[in-house]
């Protein structure tokens, strides 16, 4: 029942004020109406200079003083949003590093060069940009925002609670300092207060969007999926005329409603959400390792790559999307950049039991390994499936486990190879008399060859691979294996 209060306040709180009204700042041209993500990273400019997808003005209405960017370093600004915008992090945090050089009063290039700093997971670094924003500009909300959840998604809730919390008391009326605190207390696993700030925050700002998504993310976490859908719906849909949708463009929100669809099994609903997602907000790296997903299921290997490489230019340590961009490549045939991918993933992560089937999945069907001859690769195989089967269960998700299958074929191929090389390697029978032939008959012909070797027996066909598999990762279901093909069980 709290649940259901929880929701319906929010909804009241969502639905109060008509579009337009509130105190949120003007959008400047050419800006994207998205509010930036409480629960990951943001994004940075727009063609103006001003923040891309964040307002720069309080949210509480009142008014604040900003130091102008001056024209050198705006821009150097604008070349680091062309940069950012293109995947390009690292030429964005060179030229918001020379806006800054530029002047150092520019808040904005700080605030930005954290964004970039906390994609290439320069923690430090990032804390330390949006702490130099919010000391230029005291009551700067979106780096304030992002120092303390930032805080809050490495670890140290308790540092961010104390941080947002005294920032609060500072500024009494901001929603987004109210907001950014729910989403720390959300993340700490606290759901009651963190529906009751976000209350709090939508009471101080009725149009202010990240409280509404906070709300939608903290059922979803907590797994009350029909509740985060139902307030979703407010966000994106509406309810009538009389409560029309508060945002219908907010990527955030596309997003985790195409998570939730993916979950409940529908498909078609979770692509159109994931892809909505993705061209309103074209760095939301999870869209996009989602979408991937469905296409490697789909066995569109060449799609499920554009769309994982892009991802890793604005995330470049995410696992999920390296191990499946390891498994795109090797149904591309492209060994050894696959293997790259998968021995990464295995380095960072060796109790991921995915990786270990993929491994074994490489060494098992592919061609030629790099480094290997084909006996090692055999051998590789069997020791990565043998190592996912001590990791994994039998079946996950109900889809059949056929990790004994492989072993087996591994097993299979690797003793075919030891017989084609004892073969090989036995002495040659010794040549069968001649029989007797007609006086004056020519001997008959020794066989081709050098003296003493066996004729050339033909190798006893391997296993044949066929297509190997491509099934989905990130707790997909597989598509249905070609029948020579394992299914490939998904990972969570």
């Amino acid at each position: 029942m709290r649940a259901n209060l929880f929701v319906f306040a929010a909804l009241l709180a969502i639905g109060c004020a008509k579009q337009g009204e509130g105190a949120g700042a003007q959008v400047p041209p050419g800006a994207t109406v998205n509010a930036p993500s409480a629960g990951g990273p943001g994004v940075v400019t727009s063609p103006t200079g001003e923040q891309y997808a964040v307002t720069d003005a309080l949210t509480s209405g009142e008014a604040s003083n900003r130091p102008k960017m001056n024209a050198s370093a705006a821009s150097a600004y604008g070349a680091g949003m062309q940069a950012f915008q293109s995947g390009d992090l690292e030429g964005a945090k060179a030229q918001f590093q020379k806006a800054i050089d530029a002047d150092g009063n520019a808040y904005q290039a700080h605030y930005s060069l954290g964004v970039v700093r906390e994609r290439l997971n320069e923690t430090s670094g990032a804390l330390s940009s949006y702490s130099r924003a919010s000391t230029i500009v005291r009551d700067y909300e979106p780096a304030i925002a992002a120092y303390g959840t930032l805080l809050a998604r490495t670890g140290r809730t308790s540092e961010a609670e104390t941080y947002l919390e005294e920032r609060q008391g500072a500024m009494p009326r901001s929603a987004a300092v109210t907001a950014a605190l729910a989403e720390v207390k959300s993340i700490k696993g606290d759901s009651a207060t963190a529906q009751r700030l976000a209350q709090d925050s939508l009471k101080k700002n009725p149009d202010y969007r990240p409280a509404m998504v906070t709300i939608a993310r903290d059922h979803y976490r907590t797994r009350r999926l029909d509740l985060s859908l139902y307030t979703l719906k407010a966000i994106l849909d509406g309810y009538g005329q009389e409560n029309p949708p508060r945002d219908k463009n907010n990527a955030e929100a596309r997003l985790l409603r195409g998570l939730i669809y993916k979950e409940q099994g529908l498909r078609g609903p979770a692509i159109t959400e994931l892809k909505a997602a993705l061209d309103l907000r074209p760095d939301l790296v999870e869209a996009r390792v989602q979408l991937a997903a469905y296409t490697l299921e789909a066995g569109n290997a060449a799609e499920a790559v554009q769309l994982l490489e892009r991802a890793l230019r604005y995330d470049r340590t995410n696992l999920l999307a390296r191990l499946n961009l390891g498994d795109a490549y090797r149904l591309q045939g492209k060994t050894a950049e696959a293997k790259r991918e998968l021995d990464w993933v295995a380095t960072k992560d060796p109790q991921l039991a995915q990786v270990h089937y993929n491994l074994g999945l490489l060494y098992l069907f592919s061609e030629n390994v790099p480094g290997m001859n084909a006996k090692q690769a055999a051998d590789r195989a069997i020791d990565e499936l043998e190592q996912y089967k001590r990791m994994k269960p039998r079946s996950v998700g109900g889809v059949p486990d056929d990790t004994d299958e492989l072993i087996t074929r591994a097993k299979t191929k690797r003793a075919l190879i030891d017989a084609k090389e004892q073969e090989k390697a036995a002495p040659a029978p010794a040549a069968a008399a001649a029989p007797p032939g007609k006086p004056g008959a020519p001997p008959a012909a020794a066989p081709a060859g050098k003296p003493g070797a066996a004729p050339a027996a033909p190798a006893a066909p391997p296993a044949k691979p066929g297509a190997a598999p491509g099934g989905a990762t990130g707790a997909l279901p597989p598509a249905p294996a070609k029948p020579a093909e394992p299914a490939k069980p998904p990972t969570k």
